[in-house]
């Protein structure tokens, strides 16, 4: 990350907006956004997430579920964040289950970059289904843009709601146990 450049960014945003960057209050500002903002992107660094080793878990065939793992992203659009939270419901294949950190520092890690939700949420499924070789992998995540809660139609409590289903996960009967477990619900089946 260079964080010099992106600190003459934030200053020239500051005397765009008709700010003086030099003002007291402001001064540290552009260092403090740079080093903000590597720490909001430092899954750009990352070509690959670190592996996600599986352990023998004899007999495990049963749903496994990581649930209310908290993220932030930045819109890609607008380089606002989005926080929320993500659920992860995986069906172990061959007697092997997943570490559930690395799971969490999965979706810690490709959260951080700017991106938009719903690419977030099927990169990380794909990114699951294929590092753990499951017989089926779910993704929900659920996230309040400031992108749509401090600008545009200003719409502050409005979430939006992502999912993505690989596998055995599917099909009907096992996506709705899934989705209970999780406390979800879907309409219209």
């Amino acid at each position: 990350m260079d964080l010099d450049r992106i600190a003459q960014g934030v200053r020239m945003i500051l005397e765009g907006i008709g700010e003086d960057p030099e003002r007291e209050g402001l001064r540290d500002t552009p260092c403090r956004v740079a080093k903000a903002y590597a720490e909001l992107c430092r899954g750009v660094d990352q070509e690959q997430p670190v592996s996600i080793r599986t352990f023998c878990a004899a007999g495990q065939n049963e749903l496994i579920i990581v649930k209310d793992i908290s993220f932030s992203s930045l819109c890609e659009h607008h380089l606002l964040p989005y926080v929320g939270r993500c659920d992860v419901v995986y069906l172990p294949a061959n007697d092997r289950i997943a570490g559930l950190s690395a799971i969490v520092e999965t979706v810690e890690l490709m959260a951080a970059r700017p991106t938009i939700q719903e690419r977030l949420t099927t990169e990380i499924a794909d990114r699951l289904m294929s590092e753990i070789q499951a017989k089926g992998v779910m993704v929900v995540m659920e996230a309040e843009h400031m992108c749509l809660a401090i600008r545009g139609v200003k719409k502050r409590d409005s979430r939006i709601v992502t999912s993505a289903m690989r596998g055995y996960l599917r099909k009907l009967e096992t996506r709705t146990e899934a989705l209970a477990l999780i406390g979800r619900s879907i309409s219209g089946k």
